[in-house]
């Protein structure tokens, strides 16, 4: 649960976008050599045009100033059409992920195709023509981002599982990318030492009418692994409510309770030996 780092298992699914501002870290030794360093702070998950299902709605959590964006994502419509002087086409299939959406019954989140991941990059200011990129880095970058978003789910949850007698069908009413807005726990966290996030989300949860904030902040977990999964993930509910504070002291004892129980039976086995 989320008051530690986990790794994901991001977030089975980073498969519906939520990824923010600024994308992920690119993995260093699968990911073609152009995306070594910092991606371009967009995600490119966006409203699907009209002639697709409007249950394929946009995932993206970055903060953007159109004002035609939608308020749930807040992205601008898609692009699904190829950019100026691409040079090779891109496919525009986008794959739905597990995270079940408020806004309708039956409806999940949707991730962004990569041609539209292409586009968002381009609108970042980002230029293919300074970069040796090749179509199977677009692929991979996808299935990374869309790996982070389902583990971040899986995540969340757990911590709703807290919850399962008022409400056993949580969903995903919305989000927003906070890239630079570091978290007050990631800020204390560098304090001591360690390193910042290269992305935060802010989760709006529906809890069965009751809508609860999660706090997402992701750390380069280093190599990329079979399933595409590289982030470390510090999940667990802001600290704006009473409910939430106290879900997570509740948590914090569990661990410390469990976690020495569990020293001590290795310090007697050991002994015994």
């Amino acid at each position: 649960m989320g008051n530690t780092l986990t790794t994901a298992s991001i977030s089975a699914a980073e498969v519906i976008t939520p990824i923010s501002q600024k994308n992920f870290p690119n993995p260093k030794s699968y990911v073609h050599k152009s995306f070594e360093g910092e991606p371009p702070p967009e995600c490119p998950m966006h409203k699907p045009k009209t002639e697709q299902p409007t249950s394929f709605p946009s995932e993206c959590p970055i903060q953007h100033d159109q004002s035609d964006v939608n308020p749930l994502n807040m992205m601008p419509p898609a692009n699904q059409q190829p950019a100026p002087d691409q040079p090779f086409p891109l496919p525009t299939d986008r794959q739905v992920s597990s995270i079940p959406k408020a806004t309708g019954e039956g409806e999940f989140w949707v991730y962004p195709s990569q041609q539209m991941f292409w586009n968002a990059m381009l609108r970042k200011g980002w230029r293919w023509k300074t970069e040796d990129i090749a179509p199977k880095d677009m692929a991979d970058i996808i299935k990374i981002h869309n790996a982070n978003n389902e583990q971040a789910w899986q995540e969340v949850l757990k911590w709703e599982a807290l919850h399962a007698r008022e409400c056993g069908n949580p969903k995903l009413k919305s989000f927003g990318g906070k890239a630079s807005d570091y978290s007050p726990r990631a800020r204390i966290r560098h304090w001591m030492g360690y390193e910042l996030p290269f992305d935060r989300h802010d989760w709006i949860v529906d809890r069965c009418g009751k809508n609860v904030r999660y706090v997402i902040d992701y750390y380069d977990g280093g190599q990329v692994d079979e399933k595409y999964k590289f982030a470390l993930l510090d999940v667990r509910p802001a600290m704006d409510s009473w409910e939430n504070i106290w879900d997570r002291m509740k948590v914090t004892w569990w661990r410390w309770k469990y976690s020495n129980e569990s020293d001590n039976e290795s310090g007697t086995a050991t002994q015994a030996h």
